[in-house]
């Protein structure tokens, strides 16, 4: 990892990787647009045939094995499950669904004015594709974190895509009772969701984290069905004053195992703590070599000269995962997708079985929302009702405002009405 200081001759050498992070999930999916661009366009004009050739070349299906995986299929997976991660999985989907459904939005109606009501009601989504990651890691965590939110918003049809997928990611499957399971992955998947396919029908929206392929093929689709957000590649953060070296550093190599493009920082004005967490990360990530990788690629100390520099920085970096050293640092903290409170909080246990979702936004974009959650998979509409009181009372004020901003239109529909 990078020893930076943000202080001293250091100076104007850390503000500029600062600011390559601050920029990194655009110039990220500058990268592979090409290529993305090409795979879209291709299953966009010849639909199941593009999609077969891109998962042959990518994911080795066979030519004559099934792009849907059978509910069969998914129930010998779960057979053959050892009962031990029978009952993680359990735990995890229940802890996931507990969470969901505290956080559903309530239909309300409240009234403004005697004969006025205005509220809203609460609606699934009709369809949507959940992208499970398969490439490297078996992934049934990533299953459940994306249907089982889905399931408690009502959500009809709900159709997951993975690319070769492993006994463990079916066995889930099985769990979740899914249904559409598709052998296909990158941004062909994508593809295949957004604009469909003979085999694979569109859905209206599109959710789960995925490679920088992925993400920026999610990112182009956005303009024919919906995303929940970009969730490329994993990033870790740590602000600490105070915190233990060894499980600081365990974090970082376990985030950073992820992906070679994983992004790992630690953020702390203590320099005895920046050294031992530097070789901590060395000790720890010896027999972890995509670790290693990244770690040496994007892990980054940076040595603040004060704690309030170094929680300025956390904010302008906005990472995915953050992890501070107790509550009463919530306060101060304003970006981050999901935060971890103190030494016994390891951020593996949000990607496992916390109940709130590991989707979760990259590229800076914890400025601007959380994880993945229920709130995705509904909408929210809103509803007005008026009896004649009602519409005499308020009708006067709409009329002033349609005639100021010169909408005579809009003035006269209020007129008609209150005749």
């Amino acid at each position: 990892m990078k020893l930076v200081r943000t202080f001293g001759r250091g100076a104007k050498a850390a503000e500029a990787l600062i600011t390559s992070l601050e920029q990194r999930g655009a110039l990220n999916m500058e990268r592979v647009e090409p290529v993305v661009r090409e795979i879209l366009t291709a299953v966009r004009q010849r639909g199941d045939a593009a999609l077969r050739e891109y998962a042959t070349r990518f994911d080795s299906l066979g030519s004559s094995e099934a792009l849907l995986v059978s509910r069969d299929e998914m129930k010998v997976a779960w057979e053959a499950t050892a009962p031990k991660l029978q009952a993680a999985m359990k735990v995890a989907q229940a802890n996931v669904r507990g969470f969901a459904e505290a956080q559903k939005p309530k239909e309300w109606m409240i009234s403004p004015a005697d004969g006025v009501k205005t509220g809203q009601v609460v609606r699934p989504l009709g369809s949507v594709g959940c992208y499970v990651p398969g490439g490297r890691y078996p992934l049934p965590s990533t299953l459940l974190m994306t249907t089982t939110p889905a399931q408690v918003a009502g959500v009809q049809r709900i159709v997951v895509c993975s690319p070769k997928p492993a006994r463990e990611t079916m066995a889930a499957a099985w769990l979740a009772g899914i249904t559409e399971f598709y052998r296909v992955g990158g941004a062909q998947a994508i593809a295949a969701l957004a604009f469909g396919t003979a085999t694979i029908g569109r859905v209206d929206k599109i959710v789960g984290p995925g490679n920088l392929f992925v993400t920026a093929a999610k990112t182009m689709v956005s303009g024919e069905c919906g995303i929940d957000m970009p969730a490329g590649p994993t990033e870790i953060g740590v602000t600490s004053e105070i915190g233990n070296a060894a499980g600081i550093a365990a974090d970082l190599v376990a985030q950073a195992e992820h992906d070679p493009e994983a992004l790992a920082v630690l953020i702390t004005s203590n320099e005895a703590l920046a050294a031992a967490v530097e070789s901590e990360v060395k000790v720890q990530a010896r027999t972890n070599s995509l670790a290693r990788q990244s770690l040496a690629k994007q892990g980054c100390i940076f040595i603040t000269e004060t704690v309030a520099e170094a929680q300025n920085l956390t904010n302008r970096l906005a990472l995915e995962h953050l992890t501070i050293d107790s509550a009463a640092d919530l306060k101060w903290v304003s970006n981050a997708g999901s935060i971890f409170v103190g030494a016994y909080a390891p951020q593996s246990m949000g990607d496992y079985v916390s109940g709130p979702n590991h989707v979760l936004p990259t590229g800076r974009n914890g400025r601007v929302r959380g994880g993945l959650s229920v709130m995705d998979f509904v909408k929210v509409i809103t509803v007005q009702q008026y009896t004649r009181k009602g519409l005499r009372q308020l009708g006067p004020h709409a009329v002033a405002l349609a005639e100021a901003e010169g909408l005579t239109g809009h003035a006269e529909s209020v007129r008609q009405r209150m005749k």
